[in-house]
């Protein structure tokens, strides 16, 4: 049984982290810059970071290695750091790791190339198979316990990541971004990626939900995976809300208190692993922590949803992933 297996089964639901991007903005990072980077320059940053979390609650934290692929750290001039900069990461974490007084699941981040398959662009599957690939097996080679794709928009760099990560015989997780009209972007609801994964040859270890637009509709999202396949393990991270520049600062609308309905609903909605994302800080995970620890699962109905967290949204607006930028 893997380490990500063993103790989901000791505690029946795992917390995650929060967002790495926002963090490392608090200590100093530049928008437009290479969170990556930070692994080789300013490791104690990073480790910072983690450590918070850890701190808070997470029983998993995600490596800092988001735009990790060679498409991404190409656009830095960096598309022959993509071992160093992978296996920093990981070092890293386990360092984080290693000095908890309780166990911590580490999980290898990988996010999107960022590019378009074909037809509607020029990467083909075989040649995204071979970027997942050289990013995985630096963090397998790391030593993660699982890899742990993310924010995903279509099921065809989904299947390319998957397969880059199935030789590596750890826990593969993946969790796709529902932020258009309550599907991903490119027109994946949370229904189809449930079917998706039903059907595929590898079974998962876990599918979910994290970025979006914001809690409700994350918890929505985990709520259709689960009623479409009540045998998934589901996963729940949402960021705060679509953030508002205000003075030059990004300022999200869902507090650290807000925490405490998320993190409930998405039990009651079949969540088994609840963490954070986008403007999310170690506070966040706190109250994530609290409520975990305290909140019996009962019955999940959209009018609770909508009374505790708001309205679930189905609006048009959606969040560019295609820059320079890290799961925030």
């Amino acid at each position: 049984m893997s380490k990500l297996a063993d103790l989901l089964q000791k505690n029946g639901v795992l917390v995650a982290d929060g967002g790495m991007g926002t963090s490392l903005f608090e200590l100093g990072l530049e928008a437009g810059s290479t969170p990556e980077l930070w692994n080789v320059e300013w490791p104690e940053r990073v480790a910072k970071v983690h450590q918070g979390f850890v701190d808070a609650g997470s029983d998993i934290i995600l490596t800092n290695t988001f735009g990790g692929t060679r498409a991404r750290l190409e656009l830095d001039g960096l598309g022959d750091r993509v071992d160093e900069l992978n296996r920093a990461g990981v070092d890293v974490a386990l360092g984080v790791a290693a000095g908890s007084a309780r166990e911590v699941v580490v999980a290898g981040s990988v996010g999107p190339t960022g590019l378009l398959f074909e037809p509607m662009g020029e990467l083909t599957h075989e040649t995204a198979v071979e970027m997942f690939r050289e990013q995985i097996d630096s963090l397998t080679h790391g030593g993660v316990h699982a890899i742990w794709i993310e924010t995903m928009s279509s099921t065809e760099e989904l299947a390319a990541a998957v397969a880059a990560a199935v030789p590596t015989g750890l826990p593969i997780v993946t969790t796709m971004s529902f932020d258009t009209h309550g599907s991903t972007m490119m027109g994946v609801s949370p229904a189809a990626l449930a079917g998706w994964w039903s059907e595929a040859e590898t079974t998962p270890f876990a599918v979910g939900a994290n970025c979006g637009i914001g809690p409700a509709d994350v918890v929505a999202a985990v709520s259709e995976i689960h009623a479409a396949d009540p045998g998934l393990v589901v996963i729940a991270k949402g960021n705060c809300g679509v953030p508002e520049v205000i003075d030059g600062t990004l300022w999200y609308p869902t507090s650290s208190d807000d925490m405490t309905a998320y993190a409930e609903l998405a039990l009651d909605a079949g969540a088994r692993i609840i963490g954070a994302c986008c403007g999310s800080v170690p506070a966040h995970i706190s109250q994530i922590r609290q409520a975990i620890d305290t909140h019996t699962p009962g019955d999940f109905t959209t009018e609770s949803l909508e009374e505790r967290l708001g309205p679930v949204s189905r609006s048009t607006r959606t969040r560019e992933r295609r820059g320079r930028r890290s799961s925030t």
